[in-house]
């Protein structure tokens, strides 16, 4: 069964998501503070573990910084939960390593909707997409070895960059619009609301430092990677 740590100092807010993940089968786990969850991550070792912004003891920005750099808790994917809603705390939890970001209020639906799609992105990240190695520019990617190079320089992608960007390469010369990059890329259905995208292009673009370039924005439509270097 697929395990779930919850971490939420509100305990009406724990219960209703235990009670919603519980009747889709999940086997739950509830801890109310950043340092004790530390501790069950690393017992549980969880699929996916839902955590709250604002924790008592730590942050949970804290928090998933060190999940993400213990190397027996890295891979668990993270969705944040926050009454915040401001762009700085998003991208901070994107580069501690958080895979989504939902805030407050949410529907029990929505939250249900986003740990499916995490957690199948998770069982094979680079699922439908071309696994052959190719050189653009000054860029070259080997999906079989999850090796990104620009200007021979490895660059370390998250599982869901590295996805973004074979999607945009494999589409280039076409405009991809956030609605398809959220089905294609986050599986999710077209009628959840995020902008998960538009955080996701700005990292991936710093990430890849002069090859960003590739990656062109076109305003009110989406994105577009190059059709020629």
């Amino acid at each position: 069964m697929t395990k779930i740590l919850i971490v939420e100092d509100d305990h009406d807010i724990a219960e209703l998501l235990e009670f919603n993940l519980k009747k889709e089968h999940f086997e739950t786990h509830c801890i109310f503070n950043g340092r004790e969850a530390l501790n069950k991550a690393k017992k549980l070792l969880p699929q996916l573990i839902v955590l709250d912004l604002m924790l008592p003891d730590m942050g949970g920005i804290e928090v998933c910084k060190a999940i993400k750099q213990d190397a027996s808790t890295q891979n668990i994917p993270i969705l944040m939960l926050t009454a915040k809603s401001e762009e700085i705390d998003r991208v901070i939890g994107f580069e501690v390593g958080a895979d989504d970001y939902l805030t407050k209020p949410f529907s029990t639906r929505e939250l249900i909707l986003r740990i499916k799609a995490i957690l199948k992105r998770c069982q094979n990240p680079t699922a439908s997409l071309n696994h052959q190695a190719f050189s653009f520019g000054i860029l070259y990617v080997n999906p079989d070895k999850f090796e990104v190079k620009v200007n021979d320089k490895p660059k370390k992608l998250t599982a869901l960059e590295f996805r973004l960007l074979l999607y945009l390469y494999e589409n280039k010369g076409r405009i991809s619009s956030r609605e398809t990059l959220l089905d294609r890329v986050w599986g999710y259905d077209a009628d959840l609301y995020t902008r998960t995208v538009d955080t996701y292009v700005k990292r991936l673009r710093e990430k890849l430092g002069e090859a960003g370039k590739y990656i062109e924005t076109i305003r009110s439509m989406g994105y577009r990677f190059f059709e020629q270097p």
